[in-house]
């Protein structure tokens, strides 16, 4: 019971640093940091369903805009033998807690070359390697829509064909600005919208809500299309007489 209590007391206490972190670090830069709290465990679990949907197949994974890591410690469990996961935060403190927590974290004893994290934007990172899942953390609707654009874009350039994307938004986001934003601001976050619009008709295969977290949000999952081969040339000279 004395465990079970200081293993308890120390999550909860680590929750509420990552929360008071997360509203500091969003009044410094919304570009890097847009929620007022860590994800919640429901909300970290739709996110990284489709990496156990997998099995036992080692996998390429990419987790964007990671945060204090409160989704990353439920990935990272969820990794089959042999996977690699690639962590991308652009905020310099959050950098540093990602690199401590794949440190030090038990699964990955002996292990840790298997995640790297990397300090960079998700549209600079510098890699080759195609990903089979694309779990994004990313504050979609702090963004600039070319901004959302390109990110989108670099999304689906490194999926693998059948690869699948996951992200969230939270719900009630254009009322509230609606109410508070200047018109400008409301307009930005329309067209943000309406690009994700585009990107969800296009690629969605998914859409759950998650009441659960602060604010409650949509979980969206996305899959990039197997390419189909291009059909044969047809014979010219079929048919023709001999």
């Amino acid at each position: 019971m004395d465990d079970w209590t200081n293993s308890h007391d120390r999550a909860l206490s680590r929750r509420n640093a990552e929360g008071w972190m997360f509203l500091i670090e969003a009044a410094r830069d919304l570009r890097t940091t847009g929620a007022i709290a860590p994800s919640s465990k429901a909300l970290a679990r739709l996110l990284t369903d489709p990496v156990q949907e997998h099995g036992a197949r080692p996998l390429n994974v990419l987790e964007a805009g990671a945060g204090t890591g409160s989704v990353t410690r439920t990935l990272i469990p969820r990794l089959s033998a042999g996977s690699r996961l690639d962590i991308v935060e652009a905020n310099a403190r959050f950098a540093a807690q990602l690199c401590h927590l794949v440190r030090t974290h038990p699964r990955l004893a002996g292990g840790s070359d298997r995640v790297r994290v990397h300090r960079t934007l998700v549209e600079h990172l510098d890699t080759s390697r195609p990903y089979d899942v694309i779990v994004s953390g990313l504050p979609f609707t702090n963004f600039a829509p070319a901004q959302v654009e390109t990110i989108m874009d670099r999304y689906m350039e490194l999926l693998q064909p059948g690869g699948t994307l996951t992200y969230f938004a939270y719900r009630g986001t254009r009322y509230a600005r609606a109410l508070t934003a200047s018109r400008a601001e409301t307009r930005r976050h329309h067209a943000v919208e309406e690009i994700l619009g585009g990107y969800q008709k296009r690629y969605a295969i998914g859409r759950w809500s998650v009441w659960g977290n602060l604010p409650p949000c949509h979980v969206w999952q996305l899959r990039r299309p197997v390419s189909v081969p291009a059909p044969a040339a047809p014979d010219i000279t079929a048919g023709m007489a001999r």
